[in-house]
């Protein structure tokens, strides 16, 4: 069950709310709790609440605050619910009417939290902060999803793949290009251990012999438990694992033995599956049969790429919890290969937003024309600059933002002009273009090491994505924040010296 909450009672006005002592309205959670218009969202969120019965759902002020708290701060979840009951700002950003001493829920909850919030309304808080929407539009939208009209649905944070994009109306037509639209993308690494063939694989032969171990006490072996020979699987991997040098020689040689002892204990299992068809899913656990389809999968791969000499296969499985982060390769000095999701986002005016979010590898030139049709739809004319990387630099998209008057960053097609001045000039353009475009990387890198956009630590997919849009929303929350703090200094500075 879904209570709607009624407007916060301004703590300002009661002072005795919080001991006697009024809150501080400078306060940066005072005033972040002002900038996220909360009652527009609270529709969306109600939904998932279909009941009318039962113990009443904490507020999606609670749910994405404490979220943004836990994301501001780098806490736990633990410690993010214990800085909650300890600091009356933080209680107040999430929307309680009095001061509590003790927790305002369990630290648990956290994680409902991520699962409850979605990555559409995440994207529609971060429009209206940045202001692409605004309250009423996103108001509309749900009203018409909740009547079944999807034809004024707002923009997915996949976007699109490039050229099917929507027709421009006239009136986008006839206004100027104007602003700035920064593209790039980037890979948010989960948190899973570093993965090697071999370890992957003695991993899976753990999880098939404990599967075996299951159906045994459930009587399905027939009364003889099948041989695993994991004493000495365990010894020969531990002897790998401990090895300083580890030759190509021997690392085949592990991996055919752990290959060898997994495919020993999934024809054990397939045998009890051919005997009691009937019987042996309820012997197992939901986690062990969702494991199972996997480990199934990952021996094929390994198989395959034992035989060929490959290291190369599509939908490579790269972690046996998290089967659905790929290998995204980068290129980069430090990382060459990076394990997560790719996320390609755009730069406007110094807020991030979230164009695209996959977790198989995707050439990011694809998501251009998509990424301009948003910004035509958000702010009703084209962008009068595109500065991107040299990958966007596609036939495609050049004659796309030649027909529309784009101008897009790069050298331009042919020989270079004969004059030295004119070629001076388009070089000096150049290099100013790519110091400009570089502020995206500068916003990447805040929220790589300032927010957890370097290190997803959800351990599902849903959540790892929700934590991926509420980096983005805190990174652009606290330049919202630090702009409104400028401008009621620069205002206090004119009244001061006029």
């Amino acid at each position: 069950m879904y209570k709607r909450k009624l407007n916060q009672i301004s703590v300002f006005e009661n002072p005795a709310m919080f001991g006697g002592i009024a809150l501080n309205p400078e306060n940066e959670w005072v005033k972040l709790a002002k900038i996220i218009p909360w009652w527009v969202f609270e529709k969306k969120y109600a939904q998932q609440f279909p009941s009318c019965t039962g113990q009443p759902a904490c507020s999606l002020r609670q749910a994405l605050g404490s979220q943004i708290i836990k994301e501001k701060y780098q806490f736990s979840d633990e410690m993010t619910v214990e800085h909650i009951a300890m600091n009356p700002y933080l209680q107040y950003f999430i929307g309680l009417t009095e001061y509590r001493q003790t927790r305002p829920f369990d630290p648990s909850m956290m994680s409902r939290f991520r699962q409850r919030l979605t990555a559409e309304m995440l994207q529609d808080v971060n429009d209206v902060i940045t202001g692409r929407k605004t309250a009423e539009q996103i108001a509309r939208e749900a009203e018409h999803h909740e009547s079944g009209d999807d034809n004024d649905s707002g923009d997915d944070c996949g976007g699109n793949s490039g050229g099917d994009h929507p027709e421009t109306n006239d009136a986008s037509r006839d206004k100027p290009n104007e602003g700035t639209l920064i593209l790039d993308a980037t890979c948010a690494p989960q948190a899973i251990r570093f993965p090697t063939d071999t370890s992957l694989l003695n991993e899976a032969r753990q999880n098939a012999e404990g599967i075996i171990d299951s159906l045994h006490s459930a009587g399905l072996t027939d009364g003889k438990k099948p041989r695993t020979y994991r004493v000495i699987a365990k010894k020969q991997y531990n002897g790998f694992s401990k090895s300083r040098k580890k030759t190509r020689r021997s690392i085949q040689n592990a991996k055919k033995r752990q290959l060898n002892y997994l495919r020993r204990n999934l024809k054990h299992i397939d045998a009890v599956i051919q005997n009691h068809p009937d019987e042996w899913e309820e012997a197992l656990s939901p986690w062990q049969l969702e494991r199972l389809v996997v480990i199934r999968t990952l021996y094929a791969q390994q198989r395959e790429m034992y035989e060929s000499g490959s290291t190369r296969i599509d939908e490579r499985i790269v972690s046996l919890s998290q089967p659905w982060v790929r290998p995204i390769v980068r290129g980069k000095q430090n990382a060459p290969v990076e394990f997560g999701a790719k996320v390609g986002m755009s730069d406007i005016g110094g807020y991030l937003r979230i164009e695209r979010l996959s977790w198989d590898a995707f050439n990011e030139c694809h998501t251009l024309q998509g990424s301009v049709e948003a910004y035509r739809k958000a702010y009703g004319h084209y962008p009068a600059r595109l500065l991107a990387d040299t990958i966007y630099r596609t036939r495609d998209n050049l004659r796309y933002c030649k027909e529309h008057g784009i101008h897009l960053n790069g050298p331009r097609l042919g020989k270079p002009p004969k004059d030295p001045v004119i070629r001076k000039q388009e070089l000096h353009l150049e290099w100013l273009e790519s110091g400009e475009r570089g502020d995206i990387e500068r916003r990447f890198g805040i929220g790589k090491r300032c927010y957890s956009l370097g290190r997803i630590t959800a351990k599902l997919k849903h959540t790892s994505e929700v934590m991926i849009h509420m980096s983005v929303l805190t990174l652009n929350l606290q330049k919202r924040l630090r702009l409104l703090l400028r401008f009621i200094f620069a205002h206090f500075r004119r009244l001061r010296f006029a």
